[in-house]
């Protein structure tokens, strides 16, 4: 794997909801199609979980960003309550042809704003990998080329879905039973 950085973005929004009912980690591991589709129409198409081989868990979402359709299957490299740090090997399929893959590192963490609500922070960062590098060069394209509009689509997504992903772990937050102390 390369550390070509090809897109990068993070956008945080409130939530109404005090950090002490938030549950990343379990809103994730419950989050249905319907529910995923809402956080960012029409981009995202599905989504489910399971946990790889060795028992860690995996959220696989399907989705388009920009002209690609991608096919994510994030393993967490921490998945907790406040923090989730997924990684993915991600199938990409781009509108002018091919299939590739890149590396997407998909971190979600919540921080406390008041006694009554809190930030979600969603940070995406995408990464060449070799078979990317490959399909540019077969394409003619410099690595900027390719980049550039695969780091406006992606800032453009991430935007999007945000607000869509606060409110539904706001929904999920207010659904839970309170935690006993």
């Amino acid at each position: 794997m390369t550390d070509s950085v090809l897109a990068e973005s993070s956008y945080s929004h409130e939530i109404d909801v005090s950090i002490d009912r938030v549950d990343l980690a379990d809103w994730l591991a419950h989050l249905g199609n319907a529910e995923f589709q809402r956080c960012c129409p029409p981009d995202h198409i599905a989504c489910g979980f399971t946990h790889t081989d060795d028992g860690r868990p995996m959220s696989i979402n399907i989705e388009t960003v920009g002209p690609s359709l991608l096919i994510q299957q994030y393993v967490a490299e921490v998945f907790e309550a406040q923090l989730c740090r997924m990684v993915s090997v991600s199938d990409v399929f781009p509108l002018s042809g091919g299939r590739t893959r890149t590396v997407v590192v998909w971190t979600l963490a919540v921080e406390s704003v008041s006694e009554t609500s809190c930030r979600l922070i969603n940070s995406v960062t995408s990464k060449a990998t070799p078979e990317f590098l490959e399909l540019i060069r077969q394409q003619g394209q410099t690595f900027e080329q390719a980049a550039a509009p695969r780091q406006q689509a992606s800032a453009d997504h991430n935007r999007r879905e945000t607000p869509g992903y606060a409110a539904s772990i706001a929904r999920a937050a207010t659904a839970r039973q309170p935690l006993l102390r």
